[in-house]
């Protein structure tokens, strides 16, 4: 991997594997990291740093407004049981839930969904329905940590509706949930959004930076 004899995609499912994560197991599912911050512009400069997340920090700490309000729930909780063991993060970057959320509409992830929350699908509103809004919870809401998964980078069925699962409506007359809304850089194109995120994960920016991340999920900062 040093030598750019492996791909950054090859050397994270390696690593997937190697800590026991599994595609046959949605409880240790393998994690990919979210490597774009982009989402919103009409063409997209994968040369440009700005447009990258910053790999050195955990989801939850990227959004320093959010991170000082997270600090400071977790500096009152001294006032509580002292059995309660003290917690930063509400949930994790990666978890059945997860998983679910992102592949809702292939099977046989759509009928676990559905399990899940007792036999419907949950609210439209919380479902996988826009990239940008995504990537905007994941960054204010507070609890909200997920990172992504390996089919954000190579799979583009994932974001297409091709049973025709009635997911539902959103509030506010926002419209009927079906295939994901993507940035306009993707031209519309699930498949040109999956090979700019490719392009994006094999660039120099995260090749440089993506061992701070495996320190996180993997290393000795985890």
């Amino acid at each position: 991997w040093k030598r750019r004899k492996m791909s950054n995609f090859e050397y994270l499912m390696r690593l997937n594997i190697l800590a026991g994560r599994s595609f046959n197991d949605i409880t240790q599912y393998p994690v990919f990291p979210w490597v774009l911050s982009d989402y919103g512009s009409e063409t997209i400069n994968l040369s440009d740093p700005s447009v990258y997340r910053d790999l050195t920090k955990p989801i939850g700490a990227i959004n320093q407004d959010r991170l000082d309000g997270l600090l400071e729930r977790y500096a009152d909780m001294d006032g509580f049981d002292d059995d309660m063991m003290k917690f930063l993060y509400g949930s994790h970057y990666s978890s059945p839930g997860v998983v679910l959320h992102y592949l809702i509409r292939q099977e046989p992830f759509t009928r676990m969904a559905i399990n899940l929350q007792g036999g419907r699908f949950d609210c439209p509103d919380r479902l996988f329905f826009d990239i940008k809004s995504s990537w905007h919870c994941c960054q204010t809401n507070s609890g909200d940590f997920k990172e992504s998964i390996p089919e954000m980078f190579s799979v583009p069925e994932i974001l297409i509706n091709t049973n025709k699962f009635p997911l539902g409506s959103l509030q506010d007359n926002r419209g009927v949930v079906n295939d994901v809304i993507l940035p306009p850089w993707a031209k519309g194109s699930a498949h040109e959004f999956i090979r700019i995120q490719r392009l994006a994960l094999e660039s120099d920016y995260v090749s440089e930076h993506l061992n701070y991340w495996i320190d996180l999920i993997f290393g000795y900062k985890q």
